[in-house]
């Protein structure tokens, strides 16, 4: 199954400011929505209570800090399941990641919610697409492949 982490980040490296922000500077909601639909996808509570409305359609595993990750993904009967975060979700399921679909904004934080709360090992990643979101913008949403 391939595990995929979906995210709207900054370009230093940034998925919201706080833990309650409803995000409103991304422009790949609608990519977002088009991707995710019709597969599981998983998060933990803070961004389930940000994203419920925009996530109808879609079954949503809400996960909590002593979830068993692999235990979780073995349950998934589909070809491929979301991550979408926080930076404490992507942690931990950071070993699991075959695809990262990252959208790069033009924005820059200084300070907010990592893409991954938590020190993960190397990821090697292999670029398969890009896709232009708002060209005009340089907003892009890189995918890669995971080693």
């Amino acid at each position: 199954m391939d595990v995929i982490l979906i995210a709207a980040i900054t370009m230093d490296g940034y998925i919201a400011r706080h833990h309650h922000e409803v995000i409103d500077w991304s422009e790949d909601l609608r990519l977002f929505k088009q991707q995710t639909l019709g597969y599981p996808v998983i998060m933990g509570s803070n961004t389930f209570d940000c994203l419920q409305k925009v996530l109808i359609g879609r079954e949503i595993i809400v996960v909590h800090r002593n979830d068993n990750t692999k235990a979780i993904l073995d349950e998934i009967k589909s070809e491929k399941c979301f991550i979408a975060g926080g930076g404490k979700t992507n942690f931990r399921f950071a070993p699991h990641l075959t695809h990262l679909y990252l959208t790069t904004h033009p924005l820059i934080f200084g300070k907010g919610i990592p893409l991954f709360d938590g020190k993960i090992k190397e990821l090697k990643l292999e670029l398969e697409n890009v896709k232009p979101i708002v060209k005009e913008k340089g907003v892009y949403q890189f995918q890669y492949r995971a080693d």
